[in-house]
């Protein structure tokens, strides 16, 4: 426990309250001087991380960048990303090709770098080429004199075999007719048919005879008529032969010559080897496109046979591909919406008939086959705001390999034709990025995360001030300014963003890391510069871009101080009051935060050793404003009056809250507000209190301290300076204070004064003007101080609790 004398603790000195960078330490006159580039500053901890991620090849190093937006995350990863790509070599082109074993089964092939799109515009080509020699083939007097040849090798065949019959009919005397509805048999006499009525006068046993002799004969006609349709299908065969032992040689004399082109790649014969084979087998499709040419207004342009439906089977898919001037190096692909499709990729569909039919041209490409080969930046938050895309990525980079499934095939949404295309090997680092609770969130939740991502790259919020990152952050904002097209800075201008940067971590040793903010704040100046007719940024120009952001947010906060100025919310800043405090609370609207004054106050009476904080009881208090009340009840409990029960039913509430409640920053008011009713000695109300207190009396730091002091400020200039008024708060946060010049000039001028304390003491004696009093040998505090007001009270609740208890006993005997 403390005991050190802490009476008359003297206002904080000016030089503890505001920092100030001197323009005079500052050799140049602009940042247009400066033409080093301005390198990251203070982040050597995630570079590292970043480039070992970058340049260790094993597989599942992939890295999580985290941070809070502004620190210049995206801008490292992709100054070092780039800079690793540049000593990687290029990809392999990555293409789909038909499978004409089973099309539903596109086959990928891996190309060397720059070959896919050659193989793709050699194969259109080659159709292109093959549409008009196939065609022309079959107009040449060559091929029409071999199909003249083989049509009447088979038409004499046909027709021998019927002279044959006629002949052989004609000896049996019997005729064979040709008629519209086929061929008929009929007997002859002298070379004439016999008619009908003259073959009734026959004799029986001649009819007999002759209808005997043409059953035979119909019966050999029918077996030679069935014979017709197999003699075509041998017709048909011969042409089929001919037409592919013709058309195949045109075909592979011209293949040969894209063989040839492409003879080190293994991939690409094999390809061209199947096409050559499924173009011999389907020849005709080129006499189609003749055909459909010929009726066109352009009958004699190159005709483009490649464009036509049915020869997309042997176009070439290329997903992937190095242009020819491209340089070779890895990709680094920034995917921003990393929706499912958009990182595996898709295949698309057509309607046809009302169906939805695919094929392998119809597959896309997405993120990962983009960056395969080289390293793929993702934002976190999105990537795993969009349905299914986390568990797609974390099934490619465990499977090493991009597997093409749409979300609708994924959720069974449609039935209809798709495809089953070749999963293609991958080979990426993954660099994710986002915020430290969303990386605390994945390392808890998903136990794959730690196995897939084992890197990660902690971003600094801000950095030791110092020489050398002072002149670090010189050179950066010239860096900025140049980078966005604003004018240069001047060494003012400098100095009061780096005190600006200073102000925003809350601590004077430090500068702030938020390059986000520091543009904003750049290219605000730069405008007001602009309107002045400036041809530099100046320290005015920064405060007036400061003053006005502030302005641009302060709605809420000027109308909460016009409430406390109209008093419709209760602030005293002048007078005294027993149990009565003004405690300092932060309220932060985005990036924008202020304090505002809140009155705390406490009833004590005679009761049980319970201490009621009603804001607990409401369930308005947060866990850490109830964790700071029951620690300043156990310092109540263990100070005072020690050898008598502790007989304290004491209140505390803020006055006039509406909302939650939480932190432990007003806990060292609530325990002075006890004080004061205890000990029956007014506080000032001139002074507002800030700070946490442990369970020794100490009193400890708080955030939002500048923000708080102003807050208080800000009150006592609406309702008149006294001269008597200021802020008390802990000694620990006198490094975190950087005030606004209109407050440091009321202190300055004895308008307004701070106060740094250490204990519970030193607090209670500047609140109420007296001693707090420190105990003595006998155990005792010295009369008359705050300490003996407050343990006499103890000690005469405790009294009055034990004689009620006595008279409350007697009177149950006396009723028995």
């Amino acid at each position: 426990m403390v005991t050190e004398q802490t009476r008359h603790t003297p206002p904080v000195s000016l030089d503890r309250l505001k920092w100030r960078c001197d323009p005079a330490q500052f050799s140049f006159g602009t940042t247009e001087d400066l033409k080093e580039p301005g390198d990251l500053i203070g982040q050597d901890r995630a570079v590292d991380a970043i480039n070992l991620a970058a340049g260790i090849r094993q597989c599942d190093f992939n890295v999580f960048v985290l941070g809070p937006s502004g620190t210049g995350r995206f801008r490292a990863v992709k100054e070092l990303l780039k800079s690793h790509a540049q000593s990687l070599p290029a990809p392999d082109d990555l293409v789909y090709v038909n499978n004409f074993a089973a099309p539903h089964k596109p086959i990928a092939l891996r190309l060397p770098p720059k070959t896919a799109q050659a193989l793709k515009s050699e194969i259109e080509d080659l159709v292109d080429d093959l549409g008009i020699d196939i065609p022309n083939l079959f107009e040449t007097d060559e091929y029409q004199a071999t199909r003249r040849a083989i049509d009447e090798e088979f038409s004499e065949k046909q027709e021998a075999a019927m002279s044959e019959f006629a002949e052989k009919a004609r000896q049996q005397n019997v005729a064979l007719l040709r008629t519209p509805m086929g061929f008929m048999l009929a007997a002859t006499k002298d070379g004439e048919v016999v008619k009908k009525e003259e073959f009734s006068t026959l004799p029986e046993k001649e009819q007999a005879e002759i209808e005997k002799k043409i059953v035979a004969l119909q019966e050999e006609l029918s077996e030679i008529l069935r014979n017709v349709p197999r003699l075509e299908r041998e017709r048909r065969h011969r042409i089929e032969a001919t037409n592919a032992e013709m058309t195949g040689q045109i075909v592979s004399a011209r293949v040969d010559e894209t063989v040839r082109k492409f003879k080190e790649i293994e991939a690409i014969q094999d390809f061209l080897k199947a096409v050559r084979d499924d173009m011999i087998s389907n020849a005709e499709m080129f006499l189609a496109t003749t055909q459909q040419n010929d009726n066109g207004p352009f009958p004699d342009e190159v005709r483009k046979a490649h464009r036509a439906p049915w020869f997309r089977r042997y176009m070439v898919n290329v997903i992937v591909s190095q242009e020819p001037d491209e340089e070779g190096h890895a990709p680094v692909v920034f995917e921003h919406l990393p929706t499912l499709d958009r990182l595996t990729g898709r295949i698309e569909h057509v309607s046809q008939m009302g169906a939805l039919v695919t094929d392998f041209t119809m597959i896309k490409p997405g993120a990962l086959h983009r960056a395969n080969g080289g390293y793929l930046v993702l934002d976190a938050r999105r990537l795993l705001a969009e349905p299914m895309a986390w568990t797609a990525l974390k099934q490619c980079l465990q499977n090493r390999s991009i597997t093409i499934i749409s979300m609708a095939e994924r959720l069974s949404l449609v039935s209809t034709t798709s495809l089953e295309p070749d999963p293609i090997p991958l080979d990426v680092r993954v660099v994710l990025i986002g915020d430290r609770l969303l990386y605390a969130l994945l390392v808890t939740l998903d136990p794959e995360f730690s196995e897939l991502f084992k890197i990660e790259a902690d971003f600094e919020e801000d950095i030791n001030l110092s020489p050398e990152t002072s002149d670090q952050f010189v050179r950066l904002i010239g860096a900025r300014a140049r980078k966005n097209n604003l004018r240069p800075v001047d060494a003012g201008g400098v100095a009061r963003l780096l005190d600006e940067t200073t102000r925003r971590t809350g601590d004077r040793q430090k500068m702030s890391l938020h390059l986000g903010d520091i543009d904003d704040l750049l290219s605000e100046a730069d405008h007001y510069a602009s309107l002045d007719g400036q041809n530099r940024i100046r320290a005015d120009d920064i405060r007036k871009a400061v003053e006005e952001k502030q302005r641009r947010s302060a709605r809420i906060k000027e109308r909460m101080r016009e409430a406390v100025a109209r008093k419709t919310i209760l602030i005293d800043t002048d007078g005294e009051a027993v149990g009565q405090v003004n405690g300092l609370s932060v309220i932060g609207l985005g990036s924008f935060r202020f304090g505002r004054p809140s009155r705390i106050t406490a009833r004590t009476r005679l009761g049980a050793g319970k201490l009621v904080d009603i804001e607990r009881e409401v369930e308005l208090g947060g866990p850490l404003h109830s964790k700071g009340v029951l620690i300043l009840s156990n310092y109540l409990a263990t100070k005072y009056a020690l050898d008598v029960p502790y007989s304290l039913h004491a209140s505390l509430t803020f006055e006039q809250s509406y909302g939650g409640v939480d932190g432990d920053s007003a806990s060292a008011a609530e325990l002075f507000a006890l004080i004061s009713s205890l000990s029956e000695v007014p506080i000032q109300q001139g002074f507002a209190v800030t700070g946490s207190v442990n369970q020794g009396g100490l009193v400890q730091a708080i955030g939002g301290v500048n923000e708080k002091i102003e807050g208080f400020f800000e009150t006592c200039v609406d309702q008149g300076l006294t001269g008597r008024q200021g802020v008390v708060i802990p000694a620990s946060n006198l490094d975190h204070v950087m005030l606004r010049d209109d407050v440091f000039e009321a202190v300055e001028q004895g308008k307004f004064r701070i106060f740094a304390v250490e204990t519970i003491d030193q607090g209670i004696e500047i609140l109420t003007g007296r001693e707090a009093g420190e105990r003595r040998s006998d155990g005792t505090f010295p009369p008359g101080s705050i300490n003996a007001l407050v343990e006499d009270k103890l000690v005469s609740f405790a009294e009055k609790r034990r004689e009620f208890a006595r008279k409350d006993g007697e009177e149950t005997d006396g009723k028995r």
